[in-house]
């Protein structure tokens, strides 16, 4: 690690914040749905939410292809051939990943059991994502097709001006083949949002990289996390908290009013496309567990 990594702060007394615990994925509310770990599922609905005017698919795009803001790629093959085609029986049940050399010192294993399987589009929460880190995503087994969608204008809360013509959001979708990486750039996260839609097709309709590992996929995050908790989860310090050095380590908060207010964060975050880190998470926020009952 070098001198300027926040984990070059912490020792063998500390871990990183865990995503399920600070909120690192979609945004919260009765309608969302959390990954938490490998032993958790993806989300999962019989049938998709239809409107009456369905937004536009936008242009499949690939490997090569500026995505979303432009700060954000395809990279295919990134796995040994030998390891790919193994890997994902033992990542069913064990992952141990010990190959990538930047920094990166979280991950999220999500298992996709079919095309049922989803998660609603959303902007990752950065709250302790190490500023200007990317967002790694690496997909075994099934293709799925993630959607970006262009987040909308900032209204304050206000309903749009009456007969206002209603701008479509701009949108691209990227196949995720197996053994693929994608790396989603802090802008692209900050001015869109990101998912994995709903595949409910027939089998017949649908391709050999979609029906491979009959049409099971494992997703594997990987983040730069810079803010830690002690092993007992009792104290918490880092970018995302109040306490910004080991040294000013506090207690962890377990929800009430500071959950509350790191909740409509998140909000922030998820529907703004002028988000202001600063602002909002600047301050830092130790709590943990989201009981925002007093």
């Amino acid at each position: 690690m070098s001198r300027n990594d926040p984990q070059a702060d912490a020792d063998g007394e500390w871990q990183v914040v865990n995503h399920s615990k600070r909120g690192h994925g979609a945004s919260r509310g009765r309608d969302h749905h959390f990954p938490t770990s490998f032993g958790g599922r993806a989300n999962r609905q019989r049938t998709a939410p239809r409107g009456p005017h369905p937004p536009s698919p936008g242009p499949i795009l690939g490997v090569g292809d500026p995505l979303g803001a432009g700060d954000s790629y395809l990279v295919e093959d990134v796995l040994p051939q030998d390891l790919a085609y193994g890997a994902f029986e033992k990542m069913r049940t064990e992952v141990k990943w010990n190959v990538l050399n930047h920094p990166v010192n979280h991950v999220l294993i999500q298992h996709y059991r079919s095309g049922r399987d989803y998660i609603s589009e959303h902007s990752d929460k950065t709250i302790d994502v190490v500023r200007g880190s990317n967002i790694v995503n690496v997909s075994i087994g099934a293709q799925r097709v993630m959607t970006l969608r262009e987040k909308g204008p900032p209204r304050n809360g206000a309903p749009p001006p009456e007969g206002e013509e209603k701008v479509p959001r701009a949108s691209q979708r990227i196949p995720l083949p197996h053994n693929s990486m994608f790396v989603m750039g802090p802008e692209t996260n900050k001015k869109w949002v990101h998912g994995i839609n709903h595949d409910n097709r027939a089998l017949r309709s649908k391709s050999s990289a979609e029906l491979f590992n009959n049409g099971e996929r494992i997703s594997l995050t990987f983040r730069y996390i810079g803010t830690f908790l002690t092993a007992d989860e009792s104290k918490i310090f880092g970018q995302g908290a109040k306490g910004k050095n080991k040294e000013t380590a506090r207690p962890v908060v377990l929800g009430g009013k500071e959950g509350g207010a790191l909740i409509r964060a998140f909000g922030e975050e998820n529907h703004r496309n002028d988000f202001h880190w600063d602002k909002n998470y600047g301050r830092g926020f130790d709590v943990l567990h989201f009981n925002v009952h007093d």
